[in-house]
């Protein structure tokens, strides 16, 4: 269990994080998300040890971060957002010379290599990981966070700047990961994949919680259902002088009902005017909506 209570960080006059609280099971995948600035990189690193906080306690599996970060590396896997790499070295030569800091043996270290770079899909032929493209770069990264097989795993912006295959492939992988029971924190401004793949996710805004919780609680919290209807109609004149805004979407007419009474009215004049309801779509807020909500 990972616990967080009143982490607060200030530089100088700045408040970066300011009494900041959380808790989740090992096992989850905890996203963080917020505009730029909100805070999220500098969550990352106290939660890595990287970071001390200006007050406040984090508690992980037992570990006491604040007080004894070293006691947590052997069981971290960090990833920053910019992979750091040394693009001299074969990926062979840069996991080994991680292994070796871990202080795993040559044929552990030759044994987790060849397992990562295959669950990964990573073929380096030889090249030097300055050879390497951008995505091969970010599963090189990965790997080397994993050499040791930690449980616990921080990665900031896992994603950022892939194209969408990769992209995929590696919100794919971390699943992969948590079934594996990975405990992973991360941040993404790919909010689609936070609300795919994250089981509670942490709103920041300036450095303050302003939601935490799973999807569903996020929804509840945010809006509630909302209802999208499409209908054809001869005279789509016939709706004139109503309050509804209407529009055309893929040859239907289209309008939104926020509510289930809204949405009963809306199908009401619809009918009164000759039209015919073709379906009807409920969904809840998006996390982007969320954060439009919140606003910076």
């Amino acid at each position: 269990m990972i616990t967080a209570r009143n982490l607060t960080k200030k530089y100088n006059e700045f408040v970066a994080l300011d009494n900041v609280s959380f808790e989740f099971e090992d096992g989850e995948i905890f996203g963080i998300i917020g505009h730029n600035g909100a805070g999220k990189t500098t969550l990352l690193k106290i939660v890595s040890g990287l970071v001390t906080p200006t007050s406040g306690e984090l508690l992980i599996n037992d570990i006491d971060v604040i007080n004894n970060p070293v006691s947590l590396k052997e069981h971290l896997g960090y990833l920053p957002e910019e992979s750091r790499l040394y693009e001299t070295m074969t990926a062979e030569d840069y996991l080994l010379f991680f292994g070796e800091i871990y202080g795993l043996s040559p044929r552990e270290i030759r044994i987790r290599t060849s397992q990562l770079f295959a669950a990964l899909s990573l073929e380096t032929n030889g090249k030097k990981i300055g050879e390497f493209s951008k995505g091969m770069k970010r599963k090189a990264a990965i790997a080397r966070t994993l050499i040791h097989d930690p449980e616990f795993l921080v990665y900031d912006e896992a994603t950022s700047g892939l194209d969408p295959m990769t992209s995929r492939f590696i919100a794919d992988y971390l699943r992969r990961l948590k079934s594996e029971g990975k405990t992973i924190v991360l941040s993404a401004h790919n909010l689609y994949q936070v609300e795919a793949i994250c089981d509670k996710v942490m709103i920041l805004r300036r450095g303050q919680v302003v939601a935490f919780g799973n999807m569903h609680q996020l929804r509840e919290q945010f809006g509630s259902l909302t209802y999208t209807i499409f209908f054809s109609i001869t005279d789509p004149g016939k709706l004139l002088g109503h309050s509804k805004t209407y529009r055309q979407e893929e040859g239907l007419w289209v309008c939104d009902a926020e509510n289930m009474a809204e949405l009963n009215e809306s199908t009401g004049l619809i009918g009164e005017a000759g039209g015919k309801v073709e379906k009807i779509e409920s969904r809840y807020p998006s996390l982007e909506e969320m954060l439009l909500k919140i606003g910076k």
